[in-house]
């Protein structure tokens, strides 16, 4: 049986690294970030396909078998008080959860639906339909995933092509927003085989693709009303809706990314790639630091899982002409299976869900349950990587050494893109290597200028810093970033 992320399964090169070549790492990070496992019921396989943090501390949690738990006391330090309870059964694979007005709503593959526990037995009672209008047939690939309410009570649900390539039902392959009332809206095309949804911190909505057909890579991307988000294959359903205006021009298989988005106006271009295999195989779920500063230095960044590889990954967006891009980092492996679903609460508790059926993970077993939390120990790190007109700005987390930081040997960089293409994925493309000319450190340490020559639009900027030091003469935990350029700002003002 395929499974929910068998595009990884296409084009794998290598094997994967065992566990145990990669404890060290792991170790290094746990100083910092520490995993811990939850009890799970032998009863219980939990698979955890989506999370919702509850207004009375419990957190509901569904499985990919259709069921729906509450956990109460899943924050305590005391395990022995995190106790499931079943609150709705068979469902169809839940892969969204979010809560308003005293309901539980969820994305189950054929519909959005909200229930309630009428009669406080703990067993949800009543069941709504919300909304169906979409299409469904049984394709075992055919996944649905919604988001948390966004402030104008709408859930953005984002469907997963038949087989993941091709758009046999409605609006496979396509965003759609589903109004309190229960109205489907169209919002935008383009979509492949998503992972996870979500909002960053001020409120916009993402969600990440994986590599295969017109994806050369994993991809964190931004949905707005009206985008085509890449992948065609779904664009046949423009002919049921006026929603999103006309339909966009098919791109040219074997064009790059950039170049075709200069003539599909429609087209938006991915904010962030995941260099496949470097940094994961299957992106998936995320979560935003919102907690002003309880999960550590990493404010308004986005957490973001990667199934294959166990690990969870940390993202920096900012806006160029209005456009996203941005910063990906390293930041925490060593997860026990491959991580599905994120949540993280007000406490600075980041909850990871995870699943290998169909296609194995790195870390092992079927599924698991996880904790991530901040030791209140500050890692040295790359904090930020902002673009300028000719180079970057870093941002560390801690003071570092003046000497090493402005010596050009300290650093590597190249860029790279990817083949936009019907065929599945792509390989590193277009390389360049640019040149750092100089680097300027701040006068509080914090932070260094590169300016670079050669930077280009539509590419990876890959950077490695294995000479940089702390005051202290440490290392970087992380000395690597990946970052993706859509468009080089103009010349700085400064």
């Amino acid at each position: 049986m395929r499974s929910i992320f068998a595009w990884a399964a296409v084009g794998l090169t290598g094997v994967f690294p065992s566990p145990a070549l990669r404890a060290d790492t792991a170790s290094e990070e746990a100083k910092y970030y520490e995993i811990s496992s939850l009890p799970i019921p032998e009863d219980i396989v939990l698979e955890a396909g989506a999370q919702q943090l509850m207004p009375d501390g419990r957190l509901a949690i569904s499985t990919r078998l259709g069921k729906i738990y509450m956990v109460e006391n899943p924050q305590s330090r005391d395990l022995s008080k995190v106790k499931f309870v079943e609150f709705a059964s068979g469902l169809h694979e839940v892969l969204g959860l979010a809560y308003r007005d005293g309901w539980l709503y969820c994305s189950q593959r054929g519909e959005i639906t909200r229930m309630k526990d009428l009669d406080g037995d703990g067993r949800a009672d009543r069941f709504e339909t919300v909304s169906d209008a979409w299409g469904i047939n049984g394709d075992y690939h055919e996944y649905a995933f919604c988001s948390k309410f966004d402030p104008e009570g709408n859930l953005w649900l984002v469907l997963c092509l038949t087989g993941s390539f091709t758009s046999e039902d409605p609006y496979r392959g396509w965003c759609l927003r589903i109004t309190p009332d229960g109205k489907m809206i169209p919002t935008s095309s383009g979509v492949r085989s998503p992972g996870g949804i979500g909002t960053n911190a001020v409120g916009d909505m993402f969600f990440t693709d994986n590599q295969g057909p017109w994806n050369g890579a994993c991809a964190l991307k931004q949905l707005k009303p009206g985008a085509f988000v890449g992948n065609p294959s779904g664009n046949k359903w423009y002919e049921l809706t006026d929603a999103l205006g006309p339909r966009p021009l098919d791109p040219i298989s074997g064009s790059r990314m950039h170049i075709e988005a200069k003539k599909i106006p429609q087209l938006l271009p991915p904010a962030i790639l995941f260099p496949y295999n470097k940094m994961g195989q299957s992106a998936s779920g995320f979560a935003v630091d919102v907690t002003g500063g309880k999960f550590g230095p990493f404010k308004d960044q986005l957490f973001v899982g990667d199934q294959t590889h166990s690990t969870v990954m940390r993202v920096s967006l900012e806006k160029v002409n209005d456009r996203y891009q941005g910063a990906l980092f390293p930041f925490r492996e060593g997860f026990a299976s491959g991580n599905l679903s994120l949540e993280m609460t007000p406490a600075g508790i980041l909850f990871v869900g995870g699943t290998d059926r169909g296609w194995g993970a790195r870390g092992g077993k079927p599924f698991a349950w996880q904790r991530l939390n901040w030791t209140g120990q500050v890692p040295f790190e790359i904090l930020d990587m902002k673009a300028r007109s000719d180079g970057f700005d870093l941002t560390f987390t801690q003071p570092v050494d003046k000497a090493a930081v402005e010596n050009i040997a300290s650093y590597k960089i190249e860029t790279y893109t990817y083949i936009y293409q019907s065929s599945y994925g792509s390989p590193e493309v277009d390389r360049t290597v640019p040149i750092i000319k100089s680097v300027k450190v701040s006068s509080n340490g914090l932070s260094a200028h590169l300016v670079v020559d050669g930077l280009h639009e539509g590419h990876v900027h890959e950077l490695h810093l294995p000479g940089v030091r702390s005051s202290q003469g440490k290392p970087l935990l992380h000395d690597a970033a990946y970052y993706t350029m859509n468009l080089i700002p103009r010349p700085d003002l400064r």
